[in-house]
C-alpha cells in the first residue's frame, strides 16, 4: 500500500506548502475528509482545507494534496 491509499482520519496533519500562506504549518488531527478537502480540529477550532492546493505532512509522510483528490473509498483504489 502506498501513502496515497491510506486512511487519513485520525491522522496528525501539518501543512507544509499552501498556495495561501496563512495556511502553512497549519496543524491538526484530520477529523473528516470529502473529495477536496480535509476537515482538521485544533485545540481550538475545526477548519476545513481545500486539499489540491496544498501539500501535507501526514504521520511524518509528505503527501501532494492534488494527488488525493479523490473520495476516500476511491482512492483505496489507485495504483502507482
Amino acid at each position: 500500500m502506498n501513502k496515497y491509499q491510506k486512511e487519513y482520519l485520525g491522522k496528525k496533519i501539518e501543512v507544509v506548502e499552501a498556495k495561501n500562506p496563512s495556511l502553512k504549518g497549519f496543524k491538526g488531527k484530520i477529523i473528516g475528509e470529502t473529495k477536496f478537502s480535509f476537515k482538521i480540529k485544533t485545540k481550538e477550532k475545526q477548519t476545513t482545507i481545500l486539499k489540491k492546493t496544498n501539500v501535507f505532512l501526514i504521520d511524518e509522510e509528505i503527501v501532494e494534496g492534488y494527488k488525493i483528490t479523490k473520495r476516500p473509498e476511491e482512492r483505496i483504489k489507485i495504483k502507482r
